[in-house]
């Protein structure tokens, strides 16, 4: 019996100055796939020029889909597509040289009774700066921190049936960010076997400056209000701060409450300090003391990001779908399902 076709999907936009690294990390695999499928938003730079340098290197199709949002794309990319097992990577990473190997290994070697629909893998900071590194640390987990039986897969490193992306409507084409949380959790909604392979890894460059980082932080949280996701936890956030002003403004006045507050501060940081932990020798003295001052500052710009984020997505929702509705009711029918009719292919 031969093997399934293996396709690796990927959209881009304006990627002109990383796209070299992706395609040459995706030439360097040890199991290469059987086509890469690019979809291009409508990049203004040279992105497409530089694809097209990589046709004799790639088994390369490009799609041209002006205007797509990254789910729209992926999903143009997928119906595209000729594999029945779908890799999936985003731009501005590189790929190490096993990736697709190990994510492939799961659907290949395990029993039939055992084998997955999706293959999570992985993903590691690419840092260059010492506040890149302090950012890895603070706002990703490490493979110790991820309980395989609950995690949910980025789609800068995944791999699945194709069967189960059509199962579950493709990626939501109404959201812009948070797409590929609600395409995981429509896939764990529907019972699907998902493995946890986190050997597969692709290295990202973190954002490069606090005001970089406050916007990726604060377009996640507006995705989570528009999908309505974790109304909970950001509660507890909002909760949390008014808690603490309060207690600030007593705290001059009562010294018995400060230790708990202390306490508190150092938990808030535990966990992203023993993460940065095994990096500080590869650091200067002079970045190691930075990076060390950057995790509170960055835990609390990601913090008021998400709080200011939160609720333009939930005012998006009610004008949109009502707030009665969230990712579970918000399906593909209200997001169409043509995913080619604006594309064009080379």
């Amino acid at each position: 019996m031969s093997a399934p076709v293996v396709s690796l999907v990927v959209t881009v936009l304006n990627e002109g100055s990383s796209i070299d690294r992706l395609l040459a990390s995706i030439a360097a695999q040890t199991r290469p796939p059987d086509e890469v499928v690019i979809v291009d938003g409508g990049s203004t730079d040279d992105t497409f020029a530089i694809l097209e340098s990589w046709r004799a290197r790639l088994p390369l199709r490009l799609l041209v889909r002006p205007g797509a949002n990254i789910s729209a794309g992926r999903n143009a990319g997928i119906a595209a597509a000729r594999g029945a097992i779908i890799a999936v990577t985003d731009a501005g990473v590189r790929l190490a040289p096993d990736w697709l190997a190990r994510l492939l290994a799961p659907f290949e070697t395990l029993p039939v009774a055992d084998a997955p629909a999706v293959v999570a893998g992985f993903f590691s900071p690419d840092a260059q700066t010492a506040f890149e590194r302090a950012l890895g640390a603070t706002t990703l987990p490490t493979p110790e921190d991820v309980d395989p039986a609950t995690f949910l897969p980025s789609s800068r490193s995944i791999a699945f049936r194709r069967e189960v992306w059509a199962r579950v409507g493709g990626y939501p084409e109404w959201l812009d960010y948070c797409e590929d949380l609600i395409f995981d959790l429509r896939l764990r909604e529907g019972g699907t076997r998902i493995a946890f392979a986190p050997g597969a890894l692709a290295y990202f460059r973190p954002r490069g400056t606090l005001r970089a980082f406050w916007h990726q932080y604060f377009r996640y949280a507006r995705g989570d209000g528009k999908a309505g996701l974790f109304a909970r936890r950001h509660a507890v956030r909002y909760a949390t701060y008014v808690g603490l002003a309060a207690f600030l403004l007593l705290g001059h006045r009562r010294p018995a409450l400060w230790p708990p507050l202390l306490l508190a501060g150092t938990a808030y940081v535990r966990r992203p300090y023993a993460r940065l932990l095994p990096w500080l020798d590869t650091l200067t003295p002079t970045e190691r003391a930075a990076a060390l001052g950057f995790v509170p500052l960055i835990r609390l710009a990601g913090d008021l990001a998400k709080g200011a984020g939160y609720p333009v997505g939930l005012v998006w929702r009610w004008r949109h779908y009502g707030l009665q509705n969230d990712w579970r009711s918000i399906d593909s029918e209200q997001q169409g399902e043509d995913h080619s009719a604006s594309a064009w292919v080379l």
